[in-house]
């Protein structure tokens, strides 16, 4: 499954990669204005969930050899 995604995600371009991120950013927007109780979710386990979140691109980007 993911292989073929990978050969799909490969006729990507950059713009396209780009407008995927602000359609992400606006869908987040909308999702706090439905909760607002989202914006009180302390700094610290943001910053956790983030790492988390990029520990493996990052990692597959920067540090691992093909």
């Amino acid at each position: 499954m993911f292989k073929k995604l990978n050969e799909r995600a490969k006729k990507l371009t950059l713009l396209d990669i780009k407008l995927i991120k602000c359609s992400v950013f606006f869908a987040t927007i909308i999702i706090v204005k439905f909760f607002p109780q989202l914006l009180k979710i302390n700094y610290p386990i943001l910053i956790i969930l983030m790492i988390a979140c990029v520990a493996r691109p990052f990692y597959s980007f920067w540090i691992k050899k093909k």
